[in-house]
């Protein structure tokens, strides 16, 4: 078993997860972590999946057919690292600073005029009544030409254009094995607590180290499915898929989200253990159904693949469940 890391850029977002998802698992791989981002380039998609190394060509064959994707890369994970999304968008500062506007010019027009001189005072004869003169008003300074107005006052400096905002960036987490310790600590409390886990299911969440989330809830669901059906679902065996996720699974999901059955399909409406933007807990739902429904099927090999979540942006988590 290996694990491969699908980075795709498509134009539309819309059912994106959905469809790549069900092409990773009609080539026999089931979902580890998925995660979509904007980005001016279009919408990008990172999808981490596990099964054989012997489907990798099958799946490359089945991306290249899908007319959404513009392009993709598939790249085998390895521990540890940390890989950009090869179709994000990088942003270049040039580092260029306007230069400033240059100082005002003086008036030429202005400091050529001299100041008018004073008149000489009127001489009239003693004893005679000076004679009034009118006052005559100084000439309008002539209005400033056109010329002279761009010498005198120059352009201002072109505002420069805003920054686009830089993408957010593209982070992946390291995958850890299950913290064994920390669910077998938490499993006396959700089995006493039953069905009224999910806090106890979020402390969990929160007490393993990031990398270990996902494979922790998948422990701790797998421990109560296999618990919950030796308890309620034990002489149901030997049931086809259909007839075991009428009967047992999707009864049982309904103690922690709205459920719809639609086919193969499980619609987890408002899951409180996926918050909108944020962490996904559907690997303890996929979990719990592996540990209930695989006594009950008759013998076979059971796939469960999240093919998307409200924490990634969906409307809602759809689980896809197959032999």
């Amino acid at each position: 078993m290996i694990e491969l890391e699908i980075q795709a850029l498509a134009l539309q977002r819309e059912g994106l997860l959905v469809e790549v998802g069900r092409l990773a698992g009609s080539c026999g791989y089931t979902l580890v972590r998925q995660r979509l981002m904007q980005d001016p380039h279009g919408t990008l998609l990172s999808m981490v999946v596990r099964g054989s190394w012997f489907r990798k060509r099958a799946l490359r064959g089945a991306l290249e057919g899908c007319e959404r994707l513009v392009s993709f890369e598939l790249l085998p994970v390895q521990d540890g690292e940390s890989r950009p999304h090869f179709a994000a968008t990088h942003k270049v500062t040039s580092g260029y600073v306007p230069p400033p506007a240059p100082p005002p010019e003086p008036d030429p027009v202005a400091e050529a005029v001299p100041e008018p001189a004073a008149a000489p005072a009127a001489v009239t004869p003693a004893g005679s009544e000076a004679a009034a003169v009118p006052r005559v008003a100084a000439p309008a300074e002539p209005a400033e030409s056109f010329e002279e107005l761009l010498v005198r006052r120059p352009a201002p400096a072109p505002a420069s254009r805003p920054a686009e905002p830089a993408p957010e960036p593209f982070d992946d987490v390291p995958v850890l094995a299950a913290d064994v310790p920390a669910v077998e600590q938490a499993l006396a409390t959700l089995q006493q607590d039953y069905p009224h886990i999910v806090p106890h299911l979020l402390a969990l969440d929160r007490a393993v180290a990031a990398g270990a989330r996902a494979s922790s809830l998948h422990l701790a669901g797998q421990r109560i499915g296999a618990w919950l059906f030796a308890r309620e679902y034990a002489l149901d065996t030997g049931l086809d898929l259909e007839a075991a996720l009428a009967s047992i699974g999707a009864p049982a999901l309904h103690a922690f989200a709205e459920i719809d059955l639609q086919g193969g399909q499980l619609h987890l409406r408002h899951s409180p253990l996926c918050a909108e933007h944020g962490r996904s807990g559907c690997s303890f739902f996929s979990g719990f159904l592996e540990g209930l429904l695989g006594p009950a099927i008759a013998p076979g090999s059971l796939s469960i693949i999240a093919v998307c979540c409200r924490s990634c942006g969906a409307d809602e988590c759809v689980l896809a469940v197959a032999e």
